[in-house]
This record gives structure tokens, sequence and C-alpha cells, in this order.
């Protein structure tokens, strides 16, 4: 597929995800937050885990520890028996609380709005980072995720399995303004219709184009 064919089936790709799923990132992201720091700790909590289930937990850990300066003096054991429900609290737990005491070292409490710096924080890699800035900042960022991953090579605007290779690709052919909204109306998609075991694709309005229409 050349480039051109492959844009305008991303063109095809985005009309569809913006009229089913309209909003922008924030609108749409189902984390409850109040602050950059809170949206961090929502997304770290995240993994493994299903959004409705964070919040739950995160009122009460907001309420206990509502900020980095907070949490950077809190007993780990504490937050490890407020976010137990979540699964894997132990570590969790742990990148927790080392964040928010680089968040309080390094940058003086306030989450910073750059990749490469957020990437630096204990437990946050690209998807958690690009969350943060295309959600709270509003910057471009391209979340890649398991939905992500597994529509963008169904549809076919990538062959590569790789998390990274796929974000630096579709990177190429979102415009950096709707990079945020694209992935979570890809995510609010993989979650309503193509799921990874029993894909809807009588339902799915982009079966005219997609590479896997009808896959089992």
């Amino acid at each position: 597929m050349n480039d051109k064919e492959l844009d305008r089936l991303y063109q095809k790709t985005k009309k569809v995800l913006w009229e089913s799923y309209p909003g922008s990132a924030r609108s749409l992201c189902a984390l409850d937050f109040k602050s950059a720091y809170q949206l961090l700790v929502a997304t770290i909590l995240s993994a493994q885990c299903t959004d409705q289930r964070v919040n739950q937990v995160t009122p009460r850990l907001f309420k206990r520890f509502p900020t980095a300066e907070k949490t950077a003096k809190a007993n780990i054991k504490e937050i490890e028996e407020i976010i137990k429900s979540t699964g894997f609290y132990h570590s969790k737990a742990n990148n927790i609380y080392a964040m928010s005491q680089a968040v309080k070292k390094d940058f003086n409490g306030e989450v910073p709005d750059e990749l490469d710096k957020l990437v630096k924080l204990p437990g946050v890699g690209r998807k958690t980072a690009n969350v943060v800035l295309s959600v709270w900042f509003d910057k471009p960022g391209l979340p890649v995720d398991t939905h992500v991953l597994r529509l963008s090579k169904r549809i076919g605007l990538t062959k590569s399995i790789d998390p990274i290779k796929v974000e630096l690709e579709l990177n190429e052919l979102v415009r950096p303004k709707d990079r945020g909204a694209f992935s979570i109306k890809m995510i609010l998609h993989g979650r309503k219709v193509c799921s990874a075991r029993k894909p809807d694709c009588d339902r799915c309005k982009m079966n005219k184009f997609c590479e896997k229409n009808g896959v089992k």
C-alpha cells in the first residue's frame, strides 16, 4: 500500500470514528481526575484494570493523597490497601510513590508537559505519558494500547505489532491536534464493536474498507 492509499484508508477510518464517537480526548476519557497528577495516577492504576474499577478506587485515594507532595510522604502500605482491588497493587503502589517523589523533587510538584520528561518518571511509559499529554495538556500524544494496536493492524493502517513503531507510524497519518482523540475513539470502537475475540463486523461501519472484515 503506497502513502496515498494509506492516507485514504486513514481518512475513511477517521470519518467513521469522528461520526461514531464525537468529542475531544478530554471529554471522552473515562477516568475521573481533577489535575494532571491525578490523571497520571489513574492511568498508572488502569494497567490490567478497567476504568470503572479505577474510578471506584481513586476518590478515596485522592482524598487522602490529592497531590504529589502528599503522596511523596505517604506510607506505601496505605496506598496498597486503598488500590488493592486494581490488581498488581504492590508494583503500582511503589510506582505511584516513586513517581510522586520524582515529581516533587525534579519538577517542584508539577507534572511535566513534555514526553521525554514524563517517561523518565518511575512507572510511566510512552502510553501513560501520551495520555497525560493529550488529555490534560491538550498536546499531541497518541497512546497505543491493546485496542489501538489491534484495530490499527486489522484495518490495515500498520503491519507492525510493536507499540512504539505503531505510534510513530500513526503519527505520520494523524494530525498532531487529532492524535489524542483518535486514540480514545479507537479504544471505544475496540471496546464496543471490534473486540479481540468476537469482533462484530456486521455492525461495524468500517467493514467496507477494513482489511480484516469478517475476522474471527
